[in-house]
């Protein structure tokens, strides 16, 4: 069994990072979890030493639609009139920083922070049960 936090932690390790920067395995036999990151000296996971029919790639938080697919559902619901200049921002680089700026400017930043942080978790959590890792906590 899993620990939920080990794992929702190895997810935020992988998702900290542009795509692919990061990565995470989850042996299932035992649950420990091993870290690597391209951009450090980080290099846990050997495939040497894995069975890979007995592991699981963490996501990336893009791998679960929790990228610019969140953030144009929280304007939907939130901005709806804000759609198009969010879209814009979107297209440039430092999008976050001036979405962020946005919803500070609104008041909203701490429920875009909630909204974010409860569909990490209800992503995480799916992602668990339909690849048949059970968690404790």
């Amino acid at each position: 069994m899993v620990k939920f936090a080990d794992l929702q932690d190895a997810f935020f390790f992988v998702s900290s990072a542009g795509y692919g920067m990061h990565s995470a395995v989850l042996r299932k036999d035992t649950g420990e979890i091993l870290h690597r990151s391209e951009t450090g000296d980080l290099d846990e996971i050997s495939e040497a030493d894995l069975d890979w029919d007995n592991c699981m790639e963490i996501p990336h938080r893009n791998d679960l639609g929790l990228g610019q697919q969140l953030v144009f559902e929280f304007v939907t619901e939130q901005l709806p009139d804000e759609y198009d200049r969010v879209r814009q921002i979107f297209r440039r680089p430092g999008a976050y920083g001036r979405f962020k700026g946005l919803l500070a400017s609104r008041g909203l930043l701490d429920a875009w922070f909630e909204f974010e942080r409860q569909h990490e978790e209800q992503e995480l959590r799916q992602w668990c049960e339909l690849n048949g890792i059970p968690l404790s906590g």
